[in-house]
This record gives structure tokens, sequence and C-alpha cells, in this order.
């Protein structure tokens, strides 16, 4: 599906206004606003605890707000799910790695909104898995079962789900925790193929070193937006300082820009 063709196809990716999560007396969003326009790659970034997981479980609508509003591609949370617009790539404790389910299995599971109600895979289905994996470089795996992968392999079947679904907008929590640098290179070079297709990528990392060659933007969140912009302009010592406080930035080094 291309999105150019699409209802909505003049939208930004993702339009949040104003959205608030309290979860009893504990507030993990706070009155959160932001736009991102397709065809980029916006790393989120803060402390744990920051709200980050809890704004990719709203953009799913796995999460209801109390305040606020979101859309995506100008469409609800829901009917964007319905259109297979949006995948969502989990951390890893998010996953049940003992369910009897091969690489192959997982990546399959992209493609079950394109098939009928037995769910029976076409010969398009096929082909559109074996893409995946090829890119992710998994097509020796996909007989084994998700769990005996490495955490790096895991993380890169779950993104291979989301390329056999033709999602146009992918949501990584956290996909380079426990991650070999192989895994890692692997996955950074394939966001950056994803958005020269048009789609659009949200990540949220601990790895602010990594942060200027991953991401086009970046978000600093805190319960509220406290920076977003280029990764320069977000990374600076005094947003980290906010951020992160005075004590936890001692151990932060703030990238440098190429070249600089």
């Amino acid at each position: 599906m291309t999105l150019s063709h699409a209802a909505g196809a003049t939208q930004p990716a993702i339009a949040v206004e104003h959205l608030s999560v309290h979860y009893g007396d504990v507030t993990a969003l706070d009155s959160v606003s932001f736009t991102l326009d397709r065809a980029q790659v916006c790393g989120l970034i803060g402390v744990n605890g920051s709200g980050k997981s809890t704004l990719f479980k709203c953009l799913m609508g796995l999460v209801t707000a109390q305040h606020g509003s979101l859309s995506l591609f100008g469409q609800t949370s829901t009917a964007a799910r319905k259109g297979r617009l949006v995948a969502y790539v989990p951390q890893s404790e998010d996953v049940d790695w003992s369910f009897p389910v091969s690489v192959g299995d997982v990546v399959m599971m992209g493609r079950y909104a394109h098939m009928g109600p037995l769910r029976h895979p076409t010969r398009a289905d096929r082909s559109a898995v074996e893409d995946a994996l090829q890119r992710v470089g998994l097509t020796e795996l996909r007989n084994r079962q998700i769990g005996e992968l490495s955490g790096g392999q895991k993380k890169r079947a779950f993104v291979a789900r989301g390329i056999a679904q033709d999602a146009q907008l992918l949501l990584l929590d956290e996909p380079f925790a426990g991650v070999d640098k192989s895994s890692e290179a692997t996955i950074v070079e394939l966001l950056h193929e994803l958005k020269s297709e048009g789609r659009t990528v949200l990540i949220s990392t601990h790895d602010l070193a990594g942060l200027p060659r991953l991401c086009d933007r970046a978000i600093l969140l805190h319960q509220r937006i406290l920076a977003e912009g280029t990764p320069s302009d977000v990374l600076t010592h005094a947003n980290l300082a906010r951020a992160f406080g005075a004590a936890g930035t001692s151990s932060v080094t703030t990238p440098t820009a190429p070249g600089a």
C-alpha cells in the first residue's frame, strides 16, 4: 500500500495534542504534543519511567489517555491498525518467548490482515515474508523457534513482521537493548532503507551517542516534552541535565556532530 494514493495522504504520520495519561496518582504523560512528518526516523529518549512505553501504547490504542487526542495519518489509532498502517515492536519483556512458533510464523503474523478469515497464506503473503526475512538477515533461521534466537535476532524478527505487514509507521520500543553490535548495525541500516522508501519510524533508545547517525529528529521526554528538534538541538548538556538530573549527566557524553 502506498500512502500517496491513500486517504489522508497529506496528513502527518503522527499528530499528538495535549495527551495526558495517569495511572492512579502517577502521571505517565502530561500534556504531550508533537507532530512527526512522514519519511523520518525520530528518536524518543528519556530516563526509565519517563513515559516512552506509555506513549507507544497510546499510539497503538492499547492505553487510553484521560485527556488529549492523537491521530496516525489522519486516522484514529484503531483505524490505522485495522488499515495495516502501523506496526509495533515491543520490548523483549512484553513477549512470551516460550510460545511454540517459528521465526517464519512470527513474520507471517504481519500478513494476517491481508488474508481471508481462514488465514491461508497466498503466494503474495509467502513472498512478502521471504523478502522481510532476507532484509533482516534471518532467512536461514525461518524454522527456528522464536525463543531460541539471540536478543538481536529476536528484535530483527519483529522488525521483519512490520516490514511484511507493509506498515508505513514502525514503533520500536528499545530495539537495541541486549542487542549485539552486528544486529544493531543491521537494524540501523534497515531503518534508513525504510525511511528512503517513505516509511516513518519512532524509536525509543538509551543510546545517546548513536542518536545523530540514527535519527533525523529527537524528542526528549520526561512525562512532558522537554526538548525536540534535530539530535544536536536536543542533546545539549542543559537539556540532558533537566531530563537525567545533574548527577546523571556526569557519565553522559554529548555526541559530537559528524565532521565537528
